[in-house]
């Protein structure tokens, strides 16, 4: 019988990799990944992070930038104060120079 693919967990460690100041996306890890569900299988792996040692959750945006998991963060700027720590830049809930900041795994990591 084939082994099956623990997909959350697959998530947090490219989650992981992700390095301070920069930015990924959730669907930029789903093509990593190669995830049949895509972003939205990223985003509830996202959801049950905070169960997972050192997953930086808060490195994890929308296509377009937006802090669109701010609400699971117990606060409604914990995300942005996260990421502005790191020398990321958030205005009106979205990443400033997002295509600067982007790290899309694709790119960066070799499978």
């Amino acid at each position: 019988m084939p082994e099956q693919r623990n997909y959350f967990e697959e998530v947090y460690e490219v989650v992981r990799l992700v390095p301070k100041g920069r930015v990924t996306t959730y669907g930029a890890i789903a093509r990593y990944l190669s995830l049949r569900a895509g972003a939205r299988m990223v985003g509830w792996a996202m959801n049950g992070s905070h169960n997972y040692p050192n997953v930086p959750a808060h490195r994890v945006v929308n296509s377009v930038g937006v802090l669109s998991g701010k609400h699971f963060f117990g606060g409604p700027t914990i995300m942005q104060q996260l990421l502005e720590d790191e020398g990321v830049a958030v205005v009106d809930d979205r990443v400033v120079d997002f295509e600067k900041r982007l790290w899309d795994p694709s790119l960066e990591l070799t499978l």
